[in-house]
């Protein structure tokens, strides 16, 4: 029995062009390229057509445990008084149910202890945030609706939370 080559393939391929990218798509590949790479340098050094969001400083901070019981109620609770803020049972507070999973994938991925506190703050700008103290995680609940923010936002009680 021959080599590889003898099969037949290579004796068929001799004498015909290789399958090639034509010149005009490649080339028109590097310039989008060279341009995409200049106008990124571009933006970064002038600032134009950057688009920054201006948090500015905390007004309102509050330092919760949110906790899940045996009975799937999720229970939010101050941190500095130990008071119990909220409560939701097994068909309420979906947006914080569901914050709460993604954050309990992270901690456990991070092995952080499910106790450690979470973080709301809310900006000078009107945005939301919570972060988890223990994985340094934060999410800005404005990319999510205002009816998802109002619910954080009324965690932080009457008072705006922890003025700082």
């Amino acid at each position: 029995m021959g080599s590889a080559s003898h099969l037949g393939y290579w004796a068929d391929r001799k004498g015909k062009a290789t399958n090639r990218l034509p010149r005009g798509l490649f080339f028109g590949l590097i310039g989008l390229l060279a341009f995409t790479a200049g106008a990124i340098v571009f933006g970064q050094t002038t600032g134009l057509g950057l688009v920054k969001q201006q948090l500015g400083a905390p007004v309102a901070m509050r330092d919760v445990m949110i906790t899940r019981s045996m009975s799937d109620f999720v229970v939010v609770t101050d941190l500095q008084t130990r008071q119990q803020i909220a409560s939701f049972g097994p068909q309420a507070g979906g947006f914080v149910r569901g914050s709460l999973r993604a954050f309990e994938r992270m901690r456990q991925v991070a092995k952080v202890p499910f106790d450690t506190p979470y973080r709301l703050i809310k900006w000078e700008a009107g945005a939301v945030s919570l972060s988890d103290t223990g994985t340094g995680e934060r999410i800005y609940l404005d990319a999510f609706g205002p009816d998802n923010v109002a619910a954080f936002e009324a965690l932080l009680g009457s008072q705006g939370g922890e003025n700082q």
